[in-house]
């Protein structure tokens, strides 16, 4: 997947995930929407793994996952903005996408954002992410990883810019999945974003990876939706656009 335009070389399509990365991450793209405030720590110096070879045998580096997030990022801004315009809305991007090492090192109201893990966090206006962590699937999923990751965590800001507010966490993040598949199947549409072949059902792989675990109540604080859950809203978004995902 690339931005209409990029020069960037052409990727290898995706040929397959490995899911333990994916599973034993805990809460893949969770919103953080904390009432106390809070100001995020300074973004996290550079990380610098040795590149790697991935399942589809393209060898990528920290560059070329920089240059992804930034992509992702103006792909997002160029979408949302176009959306509130068309609604008569002045668009106010994220103000900041920070990259994070450790534990605590970034904080949203007061609370430290764990390892392992994708936030937005509504009192700062970021998206914080674990960079290690966020490299090393992108390694192993490929470029649509990060695209889907940003597209989720931006879904969340555009909620509270709507002021859409719900009584149980699930419906929130089954929205925001509708709402990022909404946002690459019409950037894909739009020619703003390129697809490999096979990146359709990496997205479905990758989702199938991180659904909630099997029993977690419905109602819980901090339920994503099972895997099937997630794949039918995220794919109804992409194929419908955002009349499918209750925002009206």
């Amino acid at each position: 997947m690339v931005e209409a335009g990029s020069a960037r070389r052409s990727r290898v399509p995706l040929a397959g995930l490995v899911a333990a990365v994916l599973a034993a991450a805990g809460c893949f793209v969770g919103g953080v929407s904390d009432p106390q405030g809070g100001e995020p720590a300074p973004p996290a110096p550079t990380v610098e793994p040795e590149a790697t070879t991935t399942r589809a045998d393209s060898t990528t580096s920290i560059e070329e996952f920089a240059e992804d997030v930034a992509s992702a990022q103006a792909v997002a801004e160029r979408y949302w903005a176009a959306r509130f315009r068309e609604s008569g809305e002045r668009f106010q991007p994220i103000r900041r996408i920070i990259p994070y090492q450790r534990a605590g090192e970034v904080s949203c109201g007061g609370q430290p954002l764990p390892r392992n893990n994708a936030v937005y966090c509504s009192q700062g206006d970021f998206i914080a992410y674990d960079v290690t962590w966020s490299v090393a699937a992108f390694r192993q999923v490929g470029d649509a990883f990060v695209f889907y990751l940003l597209g989720h965590e931006y879904a969340h800001g555009i909620q509270v810019r709507l002021g859409v507010r719900y009584d149980f966490t699930i419906q929130q993040e089954l929205q925001a999945d509708c709402m990022a598949g909404a946002y690459l199947g019409d950037s894909v549409r739009a020619g703003d974003l390129t697809l490999a072949e096979g990146d359709l059902e990496e997205f479905r792989e990758g989702l199938a990876a991180v659904g909630d675990d099997p029993g977690q109540p419905w109602f819980a604080e901090g339920s994503h939706g099972t895997a099937e859950q997630r794949t039918e809203s995220f794919f109804r978004g992409y194929e419908n656009s955002l009349s499918a995902c209750g925002l009206g």
